[in-house]
C-alpha cells in the first residue's frame, strides 16, 4: 500500500445498477441557485481527490461580434489572463504557484475559464475570477491589448496559416453562411478587424458581455458547502449585474440554391475533400439523430464509409463525420483524406453512394445501438475529472448555459436511446439530401482558393460595419471599495490525501499485475506494457514496431478485423494498440457492465493476434501515406531534424520516427509474427488495471482469460550503441518555403531518468519552460510577443538519454531575434540570470502543490503506474516525489543546469522559409557555420542544394 497523506472520501456520482434506459449513466448531483446580481451557480461535490474545479463560461462568443469588429470574444480570452485592478500582473502565477492547472477557450457561442485547485486554494481561484470579473477594465492598458494583438496573430499563423489544412475552417464558413451570419466568421475573428480596434472598442464589449448577468458559475470537486455558499457571495455579490444581454437569433439560414464547389492547394502531403451541409442547432429537433448518422457513416471502423473507402476500397487514408451543433445554427460534415494518387472525384462519388443508400434503406438496429454504446462510453469517460475541457464542471456549464439546466445529461442521453433506424433514414433523406459545399484541397506550392468565398464575404461584411451603429451603454455601475480585495487570500491548511492501494499480483503465466480500485464511476481501464518499442525496430526495417501495432488488432485466429471491431462497437469498448520508443502496449476502456465481453475480446487480441496479410498491406500504405503528411508539418519535420542532430542515422532514437517508403514496403508478415513471438511475452508484461472492480476480482478474471497464455524459450534484451558525442553549437536550417513562421529547436541529449538530479532537473525545467509562467514562455510570448507559446521538456527515455528540447515557432520576420532569446534563456539558467528565492518557491510549489490531481482519474492513475512499470521505480517513489522536489535549492539548479545544459554542445534546428530567414541567421554569432539541409527520400538529412 502507497500511503501519502490521509482524507475522508466521499462522492457525488452514483452509478445505477440497471443498465436500461437513461439510468446507465451515473447520477449528477448538484445545486443551483442565482445571485441578486444575475450570476448563475452551481455546485457539485467530490470528496475523491483533494482538487476543486472552478469554471466561469460566459454567455459570448465570436456569433456576438458585428462585421468590422469580429475576433473580440477570442481577444477576451487571451485578455482576462492579463490581470485586473486588484492583481495587475499574469494570471498564471498566483494560479501554478498554488498547484493549479488553468486555461480558457473561445468558440462562437461562449467564452470560458476554469482553474482545477488544491482545494485549500478554492478562495484564491474565487478570488481571481471575480476580480477579473469584475475589475479587469481599470487595469487593461494600451500595451497590453498590442502585445495580444501580436499573440494572437501568432496563433493564427500557428493554427491555421503553418498548418496543413488549416485555412480549411474558414474557407467552410464563408461558403455555406451569409456574409453577414454571425457564424460566417471563425472565431480567431479579422486580422484587420483587430488591428483597427481602438481600446474603447474592446473595452465596450466587456462592458456589454462580462458581467454576472451574463455568466455562469461551475464549483466542482472537494469543498464544504456553506463555506464556498458564503465565499461566492463575499466575491461576486458586488459586482453589478451588467446590461441586458439579447440573444442572438440570426434568421434561418437560405439553403444553398446550388452545389458549390471550391477548389484550394495548400501546402498538404494528402489531398482531401469536405462535403458539408446545413443541418440543426444544438438539442434541436434531429440533433441526436444526426449525430448517430454521423456514426454510423464514419464512427470508427465498423462504420460504412470506413469499411467502403478505407477497408475496403482502400481508396482513403482516413474518413470522418460530424453533426457540428451549435446555439442558433448545425452543420453536417464529411472530411475524407485520400490515399496517395487516389482522384478525390472517386472518393466523393462514394460517399454521396453510401448516403444514397442509408437514404433509401434504413440502417440495422445493430448500427443504431452501436452508435448508442460509443456515446455512453464516451460520456462516461468525459466524467472521470471534475475540472478541464469537457470535466463535469465544464459539463454541468454547457447544459446550464444552453439548455437552462445543468441536469440535462439524463434528457441529453434519452434523446440517443429514442433513435431509430427509421429517424435515421430520415434525417438522411431531409437533411444530406440538400444542396451541399464540397471542399477540395490538393497539394501544390502556395495556398490558392477557387472561387474563394471569404473574398465576396469579406467586401460585405465591409460595406455592413459602416452602416452598424453599436446601441451605447448606460453608465457603469460603481463597484464598492472592499478591504478584501487589497490582497490574494492565502491558502489554507493543506489538505490530506492517501493514494488508493496499489496491489501487486501475478498470474501463473508469469505476467505481473498492479491493481488500483477506484469505484467513483462505472468504468474500468486495463493497461498492457511490454518492454519493447521502436527502438527495436531492425535497422532495415524502421517502422516494423509501429506496424505490429496497427495490425495487431486486425484480426485474431479466430475473429477477423471486422468481427473484433464489431464485438467491441456494440459494447462501446475501446481498444488501443500503440508504440513508443521504448515500450508498446495494448489499452483497453469498458464500462463495468460490459467488462466480461471486452476482457474476452482483449484477451482473444494479446494472445492470438493473426496479423492478417491484407490488414498488412492496409495498414502499410496508410503509413506510407502518412510520410507525405509529415513533409509539411513543420513540428514534425523539427522532430526528425532532433533525432538527427543528436544521434545519427545509426542509433535506434536517431532513426526516422516514421520509417520510410523503403523500410516499410520491405516488412512482412512472418517478421511481425517473429517479432511478435520473440518479444510481446507475459512473463515480460506488466498489466495495470484501474476502475470498479477489486483486485481479487479482477486477477479471477484475469486469470481465466490470460493465464493459458504462456510464452516459449528465453527472452532477449534489446542491445544499444553508444550514443555519438555531440557536436561543437551549429544551426541546422530545414528549409519550408512559404512557412508562415519558423519552428525554433535548441536541443541537446539528457540524462538518465533515474539521476540522482531528477528532482532538480525537475524544477530547473519548470523554471526554464515547463509552463506558462516559464522564463522562455514569458519572454518570447508574453514580453516579446514572437509566439503562441514556448516550451522546454526532457523526453526521458528507458535505455539511453532521451533528448531536453526547448522549441517555439515564432513569426517569420523574428527568426533570428528569437534564437538569440533562446540562447540567452539557456545563459540565464546557467547562472547568468540569477533565481530569486520566490522564483525557487513558486516553481516548486506549483509543482508539489497540484500533486495530487495527476491521481484524480482511472486514466491518470493507470498513466502513473506505467511510469513505474516503464522505468522501474519502486512503490514508494511517489512518496519520494515531494520531499525530494522540496529540498532542490537554488544552488541545485544551477548546479544541474551547468552539468546538463553545455552551451558549447547544442543543436540548434530552424524549419522555416530559407529565402526569408537565412541571411539573418547567418549575421549572428551563432550561424557562422549555418547548414542549410533537407530530407532526402529516406527521410535522412543532407545539404541542400543552392
Amino acid at each position: 500500500m502507497i500511503v501519502m497523506m490521509t482524507f475522508a472520501c466521499a462522492t457525488a456520482l452514483v452509478g445505477a445498477a440497471e443498465p436500461a434506459g437513461a439510468s446507465r449513466l451515473p447520477e449528477l448531483a448538484f445545486e443551483k441557485y442565482q445571485l441578486p446580481n444575475g450570476l448563475q451557480v452551481i455546485l457539485h461535490e467530490d470528496r475523491s481527490t483533494p482538487i476543486v474545479a472552478v469554471n466561469v463560461w460566459y454567455h459570448v462568443g465570436a456569433k456576438n461580434e458585428r462585421p468590422g469588429k469580429t475576433g473580440f470574444a477570442h481577444l477576451f480570452e487571451h485578455m482576462m489572463f492579463q490581470g485586473s485592478q486588484h492583481y495587475d500582473n499574469d494570471y498564471f502565477g498566483p494560479l501554478q504557484q498554488a498547484g493549479g492547472q488553468l486555461n480558457g477557450s473561445t468558440n462562437q457561442d461562449r467564452t470560458n475559464y476554469w482553474e482545477t485547485v488544491p482545494s485549500n486554494y478554492l478562495e484564491l481561484a474565487l478570488w481571481m475570477e471575480s476580480d477579473r470579473m469584475g475589475f479587469l477594465l481599470p487595469a487593461m492598458s494600451q500595451e497590453k491589448l498590442d502585445n495580444q494583438r501580436d499573440v494572437v496573430r501568432n496563433e493564427r499563423r500557428q493554427s491555421y496559416e503553418n498548418r496543413p489544412y488549416g485555412l480549411v475552417y474558414e474557407v467552410l464558413l464563408a461558403g455555406t453562411y451569409p456574409p453577414d451570419h454571425p457564424y460566417s466568421w471563425p472565431t480567431i475573428g479579422s486580422m484587420a478587424d483587430l488591428a483597427a480596434a481602438s481600446r474603447e472598442d474592446i473595452a465596450d464589449f466587456f462592458r456589454r458581455y462580462y458581467h454576472p448577468g451574463n455568466a455562469s458559475l461551475c464549483i466542482a470537486g472537494d469543498f464544504d458547502r456553506a463555506t464556498v455558499k458564503r465565499l461566492v457571495e463575499k466575491y461576486f455579490g458586488p459586482i453589478p449585474p451588467g446590461p441586458p444581454v439579447a440573444r442572438v437569433t440570426p434568421p434561418p439560414v437560405t439553403p444553398l440554391p446550388e452545389d458549390l464547389r471550391v477548389r484550394m492547394t495548400d501546402r498538404v502531403g494528402l489531398a482531401r475533400v469536405y462535403l458539408a451541409w446545413h443541418s440543426v442547432p444544438l438539442y434541436a429537433t434531429d440533433d441526436a439523430e444526426l449525430d448517430v448518422l454521423a456514426d454510423i457513416l464514419a464512427g470508427g471502423k465498423t462504420s460504412r464509409l470506413y469499411r467502403r473507402l478505407v477497408r475496403d476500397k482502400q481508396i482513403a487514408q482516413d474518413v470522418q463525420a460530424s453533426q457540428n451543433s451549435r446555439e442558433v445554427d448545425g452543420g453536417f460534415i464529411i472530411t475524407v483524406t485520400a490515399r496517395p494518387g487516389q482522384d478525390l472525384a472517386d472518393l466523393e462519388a462514394a460517399v454521396l453512394e453510401e448516403i444514397a443508400r442509408l437514404q433509401a434503406e434504413a440502417p440495422a438496429v445493430e448500427e443504431v445501438a452501436r452508435a448508442v454504446a460509443r456515446h455512453e462510453s464516451a460520456v462516461v469517460r468525459q466524467l472521470q475529472s471534475v475540472g478541464g475541457f469537457g470535466g463535469r464542471a465544464d459539463q454541468l456549464n454547457l447544459y446550464n448555459v444552453y439548455a437552462g439546466d445543468p441536469g440535462f445529461l439524463q434528457q441529453d442521453f434519452q434523446r440517443y436511446l429514442q433513435v431509430d433506424p427509421a429517424a435515421v433514414q430520415r434525417v438522411a433523406q431531409k437533411y444530406l439530401g440538400a444542396n451541399r459545399m464540397v471542399l477540395e484541397v490538393t497539394p501544390g506550392a502556395e495556398t490558392t482558393v477557387v472561387p474563394d468565398p471569404r473574398e465576396p464575404a469579406a467586401k460585405a461584411r465591409e460595406e455592413l460595419a459602416k452602416s452598424y451603429r453599436e446601441t451605447p451603454l448606460p453608465p457603469a455601475a460603481e463597484v464598492p471599495v472592499d478591504e478584501a480585495r487589497q490582497q490574494l487570500p492565502p491558502g489554507g491548511p493543506p489538505p490530506t490525501f492517501t493514494l488508493p492501494p496499489i496491489h501487486h499480483r501475478s498470474l501463473s503465466n508469469g505476467m505481473q499485475v498492479l491493481v488500483a480500485e477506484n469505484h467513483e464511476l462505472p468504468s474500468f481501464s486495463l493497461n498492457v506494457v511490454f518492454p519493447v518499442g521502436t527502438s527495436s525496430d531492425d535497422p532495415d526495417r524502421t517502422g516494423l514496431v509501429d506496424l505490429m501495432a496497427a495490425v495487431w488488432a486486425e484480426g485474431t485466429r479466430t475473429r477477423s478485423s471486422e468481427q473484433v471491431a464489431e464485438a467491441l462497437a456494440d459494447i462501446g469498448a475501446r481498444l488501443s494498440v500503440s508504440a513508443d520508443w521504448d515500450t508498446s502496449g495494448a489499452r483497453l476502456f469498458t464500462l463495468k457492465r460490459t467488462l466480461p465481453a471486452a476482457l474476452d475480446v482483449f484477451a482473444d487480441v494479446l494472445q492470438n493476434p493473426a496479423f492478417p496479410a491484407d490488414e498488412l498491406e492496409r495498414q502499410r500504405n496508410i503509413a506510407i501515406g502518412r510520410l507525405l503528411q509529415v513533409r509539411n508539418e513543420p513540428n514534425a519535420l523539427a522532430n526528425l531534424a532532433t533525432a538527427a542532430r543528436l544521434y545519427g542515422s545509426e542509433h535506434p532514437y536517431g532513426r526516422p520516427e516514421y520509417s520510410t517508403e523503403r523500410a516499410l514496403r520491405a516488412i512482412g508478415r512472418d517478421d511481425l509474427e517473429a517479432f511478435y513471438r520473440a518479444h510481446v511475452r507475459p512473463d515480460l508484461a506488466t498489466l495495470i488495471a484501474v476502475g470498479d472492480i477489486t483486485a481479487d476480482e479482477i486477477v479471477r478474471e484475469l486469470e481465466r482469460a490470460l493465464g493459458d497464455w504462456k510464452a516459449a524459450g528465453s527472452p532477449s534484451q534489446p542491445m544499444f550503441p553508444p550514443i555519438p558525442t555531440a557536436a561543437p553549437t551549429s544551426v541546422t536550417l530545414v528549409d519550408k518555403p512559404g512557412a508562415a513562421q519558423s519552428v525554433i529547436t535548441v536541443c541537446l541529449v539528457g540524462t538518465d531518468r533515474k539521476t540522482p538530479d531528477y528532482f532538480a532537473l525537475t524544477v530547473m525545467n519548470a523554471m526554464f519552460g515547463g509552463q506558462f509562467s516559464s522564463r522562455l514562455n514569458m519572454n518570447l510570448r508574453e514580453d516579446k510577443g514572437y509566439t503562441y507559446g514556448a516550451r522546454t521538456a526532457f523526453d526521458w527515455r528507458v535505455h539511453q538519454p532521451g533528448p531536453f528540447v526547448a522549441r517555439a515557432s515564432v513569426q517569420t520576420a523574428v527568426t533570428a531575434p528569437a534564437l538569440v532569446e533562446f540562447l540567452k534563456e539557456f545563459e540565464g539558467m546557467l547562472g547568468g540570470r540569477p533565481i530569486r528565492s520566490e522564483e525557487l518557491e513558486f516553481n516548486k510549489n506549483y509543482l508539489t502543490r497540484g500533486y495530487p490531481a495527476r491521481f484524480e482519474t482511472p486514466s491518470d492513475m493507470a498513466g502513473q503506474l506505467e511510469t513505474l512499470v516503464q522505468f522501474q521505480l519502486p512503490d514508494e517513489y511517489f512518496n519520494t516525489v515531494l520531499p525530494g522536489i522540496m529540498a532542490v535549492s537554488a544552488e541545485d539548479v544551477v548546479r544541474v543546469a551547468r552539468k546538463y545544459l553545455d552551451l558549447e554542445r547544442l543543436a540548434v534546428i530552424v524549419v522555416g522559409d530559407r529565402s526569408q530567414i537565412e541571411a539573418d541567421l547567418r549575421a549572428l554569432p551563432i550561424g557562422k557555420q549555418l547548414q542549410v539541409m533537407q530530407f532526402d527520400d529516406e527521410f535522412r538529412l543532407v545539404p541542400a542544394g543552392e
